[in-house]
C-alpha cells in the first residue's frame, strides 16, 4: 500500500496505489489563483501546497477506507519541477514517512506520467516508447524498463507544447489554461483553414527534438496582422490549425522512433495527452503502422498522485532500495535518474 506525493507544479496531488489497483486519486489545484497571471507562480503555488496538503492526505485516505497506519511505503515526486512545490511534497512525504516508520520513495516525475499509465492497462511492454507533452516537457523517450532504465531519444528545445497551448490562448484572449480552451474552441474550427509552421521537421533537423516556440510567434503574428487590418479574426479556426500543427509534429516524430527503435507499443502522457486531437491522430497514425496506442484516462494524464504511487509500488515490486531522509528536491532531474 503505497502513498504518494505530487507537488511539481500547480497540483497538490495524493494517491494511493495497492500493487497495480489504484485505490485514491485526491487533488488539489491552484489553477484559479493562477489565472490572472496567465501562466503558473511559483510561490503561490508553493503556498497553496502548503494550505492544501494535509486536507488532501485525508481526503486521499478517507476515498480509499485506509487509515495511516495501513500505508507501507510512502513516494514522493522529487524533481524535476518548481523547486519551491517540490520541496513542500518532498518534506511532507519525509514527514509522513518518519512518523510512520515506512520506507521512502523519492521518484522523477516523467517516469511516474509512463508508470501511471499500469493502473489503466497493466503491465508496461518492455521495450515501449513514450511521448511525454506537458507545460514544462515534450519528450520522447525509449523505454526497457520504467524502474531504472529510460533512455531520452529527443526532448523540447524551447517552448513545451503545453506551453505553446498557454500562450496562444492568451493570444486568443480565451484564458489560462490554454490546452482544454484551444481544444474545446478547435471544435468549430476548420483546421486545414490557416497553414502554420512545423517546426524542426526538416531533413538536416533533429529527428525527435521538438521546437514550439516558432509555432507560437507565427499564430501570434498572423492574428496581430489581422487585427492591424481591421478583420476579425476566426478564433476556432486558428485555434484548430494551431493544435493540428502541434499534434501533427507530435505524432509524427513519435511513431517515426518507434519505427526506428522497433518498439510496437506507443504510450502518450502528460497533461497534453488530454488532448483530443492528439488522441485520435495518434490513434490513427499508429493502427497505419501497426503499433498500439496506450493513453490513460484525461485525469491520470495531468499531474496527480496516483502516478507518483504507482511508480513507488513498481519499486517497491521490484525490491528497489528506498531513498535515504535526507534526499534533495532537484528541480532539473534527469529522466535517466528514477529512483533518488
Amino acid at each position: 500500500m503505497v502513498l504518494g506525493f505530487e507537488t511539481s507544479c500547480d497540483e497538490t496531488g495524493v494517491g494511493i496505489v495497492r500493487g497495480t489497483e489504484l485505490l485514491a486519486d485526491a487533488v488539489a489545484t491552484s489553477v484559479d489563483e493562477h489565472a490572472r497571471f496567465g501562466g503558473v507562480v511559483p510561490e503561490v503555488a508553493s503556498r497553496a501546497h502548503l494550505e492544501a496538503m494535509v486536507p488532501t492526505v485525508h481526503r486521499a485516505l478517507e476515498t480509499a477506507g485506509l487509515k495511516l497506519t495501513d500505508i507501507d511505503a510512502v513516494a514522493v515526486t522529487a524533481g524535476p519541477g518548481l523547486v519551491g512545490a517540490l520541496l513542500v511534497g518532498v518534506a511532507a512525504a519525509k514527514g509522513y514517512a518518519l512518523a510512520l516508520d515506512k520506507p521512502l520513495y523519492g521518484v522523477n516525475h516523467l517516469a511516474a506520467h509512463v508508470a501511471v499509465d499500469q493502473l489503466e492497462h497493466g503491465p508496461l511492454p518492455e521495450p515501449c516508447m513514450a511521448l511525454l507533452v506537458s507545460g514544462g516537457h515534450s519528450s520522447l523517450l525509449l523505454v526497457p524498463d520504467v524502474t531504472n532504465d529510460i533512455r531520452p531519444l529527443g526532448s523540447t528545445v524551447d517552448d513545451a507544447a503545453g506551453e505553446a497551448f498557454d500562450k496562444v490562448a492568451r493570444v486568443l484572449g480565451l484564458g489560462f489554461p490554454g490546452g482544454p480552451l484551444i481544444d474545446r474552441a478547435a471544435t468549430d474550427g476548420d483546421a486545414t483553414a490557416i497553414t502554420f509552421p512545423r517546426g524542426l521537421t526538416g531533413p538536416k533537423d533533429p529527428p525527435f527534438d521538438f521546437s514550439f516556440s516558432g509555432l507560437k510567434t507565427a499564430v501570434a503574428r498572423w492574428v496581430e496582422a489581422r487585427e492591424r487590418a481591421g478583420e476579425p479574426v476566426p478564433v476556432a479556426d486558428v485555434a484548430a490549425s494551431f493544435q493540428e500543427a502541434v499534434v501533427d509534429v507530435l505524432t509524427r516524430k513519435a511513431i517515426r522512433a518507434c519505427k526506428e527503435n522497433g518498439v510496437d507499443h506507443l504510450l502518450i502522457g502528460g497533461g497534453v495527452a488530454a488532448n483530443s486531437r492528439l488522441r485520435a491522430l495518434a490513434q490513427q497514425r499508429a493502427e497505419q503502422a501497426g503499433i498500439r496506442v496506450r493513453v490513460p484516462r484525461p485525469k491520470l494524464c495531468t499531474d496527480n498522485g496516483a502516478m507518483v504511487a504507482a511508480l513507488g509500488a513498481e519499486l517497491v515490486a521490484r525490491g528497489a532500495r528506498p531513498s535515504p531522509l535526507d534526499l534533495p528536491a532537484d528541480s532539473s532531474m534527469l529522466i535517466t535518474e528514477v529512483l533518488v
